[in-house]
């Protein structure tokens, strides 16, 4: 296990620890897609909640819970740990989005402080392998709208100058390219966060000479991060 990873896990059982305090409790909602037995499942002990049950509950709506800022608490370590190595099997995407309909930011400090040191660990493994268990651009999906910002997670990406950062970008840039998604690129499962711009600037200024990608050249993209410069061009020549 690579440095990286080994912070990732302490991270990861940090986060059981700062949670261990959150206890059960009486857990009601929406009996007809859970049942009575589904229900006391959840208002039990956390670690024999069945996986099955668990991504139900990561990816289900809010109003089907009539606590469920308190229940996704309580569940965070769990799900946050199975997202984080790929076992979840539920959209990324979604995950940041329910984290953030239950506010997590707003939770006690210690909890809070916990899972924002699980994204710092999560993104700094994620640069120093691949591939991992979680695509480069759904972990950086994630945790930008977890937090609400993209920049920083940027600013990590262009200070790791390692061979499996370079593949990485390599990979995320392969992914966004197809068909000029970059354009028009939004992160969470509702499209919170359009991080067109950022991203866009950030490929074609800060990384631009790690990135082999002729199509990162394409004038179409280069009016994109500098709007009316194709148009000035036409004027020019005619």
């Amino acid at each position: 296990m690579s440095r990286h990873q080994q912070q990732l896990a302490s991270a990861l059982d940090a986060l059981d620890r700062a949670f261990a305090s959150e206890e059960p409790f009486p857990v009601s909602g929406c009996t007809y897609c859970y049942g009575d037995e589904g229900l006391a499942e959840l208002s039990g002990t956390l670690d024999l909640i069945t996986d099955d049950l668990l991504c139900a509950v990561a990816a289900e709506v809010p109003s089907h819970w009539d606590d469920f800022p308190r229940l996704y608490r309580r569940l965070a370590p769990r799900i946050v740990r199975s997202a984080v190595t790929g076992r979840l099997h539920v959209d990324e995407n979604l995950i940041a989005s329910r984290l953030v309909a239950a506010e997590w930011t707003t939770w006690d400090a210690p909890l809070a402080g916990a899972l924002h040191d699980v994204w710092a660990a999560w993104w700094h493994a994620t640069l120093h392998s691949r591939p991992g268990p979680v695509s480069v651009r759904d972990t950086l999906s994630l945790i930008t709208v977890a937090t609400g910002a993209l920049r920083p997670w940027l600013h990590i990406w262009t200070a790791t100058r390692t061979d499996a950062a370079d593949a990485q970008l390599a990979d995320f840039i392969d992914d966004v390219l197809v068909e000029y998604e970059i354009t028009e690129l939004h992160m969470g499962f509702y499209d919170e966060y359009d991080a067109s711009a950022e991203l866009l600037s950030w490929l074609l200024t800060e990384v631009r000479d790690r990135a082999d990608d002729a199509r990162l050249d394409e004038p179409y993209l280069v009016s994109h991060h500098r709007p009316g410069v194709a148009a000035r061009r036409e004027i020019g020549e005619g």
